[in-house]
């Protein structure tokens, strides 16, 4: 079930990513992958070593946008979604 969770919003960033999705709003892409982070917090907040990576990543991906570098900032949050993808596919094995 939680795998189909985050699969389902790995799939959503994913595709609000997509150039079709960015042409007006980039930063609102960033956004969403934030988001998408915040809302998988009862997938990594069991492994402090996850939390802490995570956690340093969001922080970064929020500077990078501050300072407007946004495909920074999104290749940042889909990479960090991608590790609690993983992390919690690995739990579960």
């Amino acid at each position: 079930m939680k795998r189909s969770v985050l699969l389902g919003l790995f799939v959503t960033a994913s595709m609000m990513a997509s150039t079709s999705f960015a042409a007006d709003k980039p930063t609102s892409l960033c956004e969403a992958n934030l988001q998408t982070i915040n809302n998988a917090k009862t997938q990594y907040q069991s492994s402090p070593d996850l939390n802490a990576r995570v956690s340093a990543s969001v922080q970064k991906a929020q500077d990078l946008k501050n300072q407007g570098k946004i495909d920074d900032c999104l290749a940042e949050t889909q990479r960090t979604i991608l590790d609690i993808q993983n992390a919690s596919g690995a739990a579960k094995k």
